[in-house]
C-alpha cells in the first residue's frame, strides 16, 4: 500500500537506492503464515517508528504491515548489517548530490 504519507516518508529516489541493499525475502521454515508483504511496505513502516520514536506496537495500520513482520524484517536486517550499508550508501549520494548542487549552472 502506498499512500500519501508512505510516499513523502520513503519517496522513488530513496526507495532506488535502499532496495537493492534488502536482502530478498524468504518464508520462514515453519511454513504457513500469510501472504508475503512488500519489502517497500516493509521498509516504509520501519522508517515510520525510526522517525516518529513511536513504540512498533503503535505502528499504523494504513502501512499494510502487521507489528510482528516489520519488527521482524527490521531485526533480521540489523543482524546482516543493512542499514550501516544504507546509510552509507545514502550519505555517498547525499554528498554527490550536494556536489552537484555547488556546481555553476551550465550555460547554453
Amino acid at each position: 500500500m502506498v499512500d500519501e504519507l508512505s510516499k513523502r516518508l520513503v519517496p522513488d529516489e530513496l526507495w532506488g537506492l535502499v532496495e537493492p541493499l534488502l536482502p530478498e525475502f524468504s518464508p520462514r521454515k515453519q511454513g504457513g503464515g500469510t501472504t508475503p508483504v512488500s519489502q517497500r511496505a516493509v521498509f516504509t513502516a520501519v522508517v515510520c517508528v525510526l522517525t516518529s520514536g513511536c513504540a512498533w506496537r503503535m505502528l499504523p495500520p494504513s502501512f499494510g504491515v502487521s507489528v510482528p513482520t516489520a519488527h521482524r524484517r527490521f531485526s533480521v536486517w540489523t543482524r546482516k548489517g543493512i542499514h550501516f550499508c544504507a546509510y552509507l550508501t545514502l550519505a555517498a549520494a547525499l554528498t554527490c548530490h550536494k556536489r552537484l548542487a555547488n556546481l555553476p549552472p551550465v550555460v547554453g
